[in-house]
């Protein structure tokens, strides 16, 4: 089947820019302290013959994508960029008209082999793991959509109808989607604003004496500066995992220094995500984690709203670690494990009771993912990857049009503001922060909206 809307690729280009941190990250063990954005540009043809140019942007994060003992990051980090080069090749020899969902479908059938033959190439210890390929290729996905829009001049949420698409959500997903689009899944008009999610990272100053240097940019030093500066109401707190007693005082100093931040502008009430980084070894230390945090604060395990990835991100092979205890306290979102279809079917089994959503997995595999979750009635949420400038936009245009995502993670405002200068003139409500929100709203243009 094919559709008049269908458009076929004339051209795709990919470049690198290096982004550093104003402070360091860190997260599961390691310190981040830069990165580099993946950028991407597709030019598409009508079959009426108009053209456009879409764009794709994604911070490399391989220390989050690829990390290893037998892998360096620079080693992670170089075969992932050629990656993302390749597939950037291969998509502008993809000779068809095609609707984006089905290009992106039929490429990314290829991200395994390549990324295979370039560890080969690079005689690196081990194969590049399938997380690693779809954040090098997301980028590339992002551009044909954002192209696809613009050639119509239309919103590209709006262009996953059957008036447009050529095949229902069964070729993607399995046959109890038979019928059905992805417009059933998605919102026509972006909401209007979301909460953002602030990042709390391990080594985060919380109050003024934590700050052993200050940077003196301007910018909040510590996380009660954060809260008076930006009204924020939702925290994600960054765990180890496997030290219980320093994650259950960490997560009780947050919500001391929030609680007194909070009352000083009159704010009753204030949500957090737990974020352990697949470090626990086993759902037990979850269910000892906030059975302990319930005990000495009441108030605090009130406000956590969700707990993300607990254990091993492989699901095969640790199908013993299984959810179903703790998501009887707290939705449990799959994150690191989510790659595929194949790996939300098997979180539901393994009791996860949520989906963490990421356009750094790819906009196609985002909202086809998306879509599934919300048909199993699956607590939802759209996470970044330390995202600046269109990957932010991109990421918070996904959390707006999917109707059941509640609030937004944003953290690159936190740590490469730099890489939003270009950005944030032209729309100031993603990111001058004032009550807490970003003004999704704004993102209602052509292509992905911005």
């Amino acid at each position: 089947m094919s559709k008049a809307t269908d458009i076929r690729i004339l051209d795709a280009h990919c470049t690198f820019e290096p982004i550093k941190f104003r402070s360091p990250l860190k997260f599961g063990g390691r310190i981040m302290d830069r990165s580099e954005l993946i950028n991407v540009e597709v030019k598409v043809e009508s079959r009426g013959g108009k053209h456009a140019i879409g764009q794709g942007s994604m911070p490399i994060g391989q220390i989050w994508a690829w990390p290893s003992p037998a892998v360096t990051p620079e080693q992670s980090a170089a075969a992932m960029k050629q990656l993302a080069l390749e597939v950037t090749e291969m998509i502008a020899a993809y000779p068809d008209f095609d609707h984006p969902l089905d290009i992106i479908y039929r490429i990314s059938a290829e991200y395994a082999h390549l990324g295979k033959k370039i560890s080969q190439q690079m005689k690196l210890p081990e194969i590049m793991p399938p997380l690693a390929e779809l954040v090098a290729a997301s980028p590339l996905d992002a551009a044909v959509h954002d192209a696809y829009g613009r050639v119509h001049g239309i919103n590209s949420y709006n262009a996953l109808s059957k008036e447009f698409v050529n095949c229902d959500l069964s070729e993607y997903l399995d046959k109890q989607f038979a019928g059905e689009y992805l417009d059933q899944y998605t919102l026509r008009e972006p909401k209007a604003k979301l909460p953002l999610y602030h990042l709390v990272g391990a080594v985060d100053p919380l109050t003024d004496a934590d700050v052993a240097q200050k940077i003196n940019d301007k910018l909040p030093e510590h996380l009660g500066q954060w809260i008076a500066a930006d009204g924020l109401t939702h925290l994600k707190i960054k765990l180890n995992g496997d030290n219980l007693a320093w994650d259950i005082d960490r997560v009780l100093a947050v919500d001391a220094v929030a609680a007194e931040a909070e009352a000083k502008r009159g704010c009753t009430q204030w949500f957090y995500s737990l974020d352990f980084n697949e470090k626990c070894a086993n759902v037990e230390y979850v269910l000892e984690f906030l059975k302990t945090i319930q005990e000495r604060s009441s108030a605090a395990y009130d406000r956590v709203q969700y707990v993300e990835q607990p254990t091993n991100r492989d699901l095969k092979a640790h199908p013993e670690n299984k959810m179903h205890a703790a998501a009887k306290l707290k939705p449990v979102v799959i994150d690191e494990s989510l790659v595929d279809y194949e790996s939300l079917l098997l979180s539901r089994e393994l009791g996860y009771s949520g989906v963490a959503l990421k356009a750094c997995k790819g906009h196609t595999d985002a909202l086809l993912l998306g879509a599934a979750a919300q048909k199993f009635g699956m607590f939802l949420c759209v996470q970044d990857l330390t995202c600046p400038g269109f990957s932010f936009l991109h990421s918070a245009s996904l959390a707006a049009r999917i109707p059941t995502v509640a609030a937004i993670e944003g953290n690159g405002r936190q740590f490469c503001p730099a890489a939003n200068r270009h950005w944030k003139p032209r729309f100031p409500s993603m990111f001058d922060i004032k009550d807490g929100t970003v003004g999704t709203g704004a993102l209602n243009g052509d292509g992905l909206g911005f």
